[in-house]
C-alpha cells in the first residue's frame, strides 16, 4: 500500500512514482486511480482496460478525463500465440494515440519479435519495454535477446525500463555484476535518453530490497542517481507526461 512505499521512495530521494497494473481487471485500475488522487507522490497510473471490448473507445474517453491515467499494460506472457499481432489487440492499440496514452510492453524474451513488429506498425505510439524483456539473468545474454533488443531500440518510439532484474535469477541469488552484461547492451541500444529506472516493487522483495534495485543500476553507471536524473526520473516523467 502507499504507506509502505512512501518511506522507501523518500529514502532514495525520489519525488514520486508511477503505479503500474498487476491485475487484468478494471477494478484494480480504478483502485490505483483513487490512490493517486489521495497520495501526491503517485504521479500517474498505468492501468488495464479490455482492449477487445466493443466499448473500449468509450472506456478510453471516460478514463482519460482522469489526469492520473497515463497508459495501459497487458500481461502478454499470460497469453497464447503471437498476442501482439492479434488484429483485435492491434485495433485497441490504434486508439491509444488519440488520447495520448502510453503502452507498457510486458513480455518474455521470446516474445520480443512480436513487440518489434508492433512498434514498427505503430511508429507514433509511445511504447516502453518492461523489465528489459525479461532475459534470464543467471546466464550470459543470448545472441537472440541482444539482437531483438537492438532491433526494438531502433524504433524511436520505444523506451526501456531497467526493472525486474533481481527476480530474473535462479533461486533469487545474484551479485550486482551479474546484471552488467545485460545493462551494457540496453544502454548501448537505447541510450540514456530512452531508459528509465523501475523498482518492480513489491515483486522485487522476493529477491531483494527496494534499495537493492536502485543500487544495481546506480553502481553499474558508477554515478549517483542525483547525477543521473534522466534515468532516475526525468525520462519517465517525459514518457508518461507528468
Amino acid at each position: 500500500m502507499p504507506e509502505d512505499l512512501e518511506p522507501l521512495l523518500r529514502a532514495q530521494n525520489f519525488d514520486g512514482c508511477i503505479a503500474v497494473q498487476a491485475a487484468q481487471n478494471e477494478r484494480e485500475t480504478n483502485f490505483l486511480l483513487e490512490l493517486a488522487a489521495q497520495y501526491d507522490f503517485i504521479k500517474g497510473v498505468v492501468g488495464w482496460l479490455d482492449m477487445s471490448s466493443p466499448d473500449f473507445h468509450k472506456e478510453l474517453e471516460i478514463h482519460s478525463d482522469n489526469r492520473y491515467f497515463k497508459g495501459l499494460r497487458h500481461v502478454v506472457y499470460d497469453e497464447q500465440g503471437e498476442f501482439f499481432l492479434d488484429p483485435v489487440f492491434q485495433k485497441g492499440i490504434a486508439q491509444l494515440q488519440e488520447f495520448q496514452l502510453t503502452f507498457d510492453l510486458l513480455t518474455f524474451d521470446y516474445q520480443l519479435p512480436g513487440a518489434i513488429q508492433l512498434a514498427q506498425k505503430f511508429p507514433d505510439q509511445a511504447f516502453v519495454l518492461d523489465h528489459m524483456g525479461k532475459p534470464v539473468i543467471s546466464e550470459m545474454p543470448s545472441q537472440e535477446w541482444e539482437q531483438n533488443i537492438k532491433e526494438l531500440a531502433s524504433c524511436s518510439n520505444v523506451y526501456c525500463k531497467l526493472s525486474g532484474l533481481i527476480t530474473q535469477t535462479d533461486d533469487f541469488e545474484w551479485e550486482k555484476k551479474d546484471f552488467y552484461p545485460f545493462l551494457e547492451i540496453v544502454f548501448e541500444a537505447f541510450g540514456e535518453e530512452r531508459l528509465m529506472y523501475g523498482s518492480d516493487w513489491p515483486v522485487c522483495l522476493a529477491a531483494g530490497s527496494y534499495q537493492d534495485t536502485v543500487e544495481v543500476v546506480k553502481d553499474y553507471m558508477d554515478i549517483s542517481y542525483i547525477e543521473a536524473k534522466g534515468i532516475f526520473g526525468r525520462n519517465a516523467a517525459k514518457f508518461y507526461g507528468v
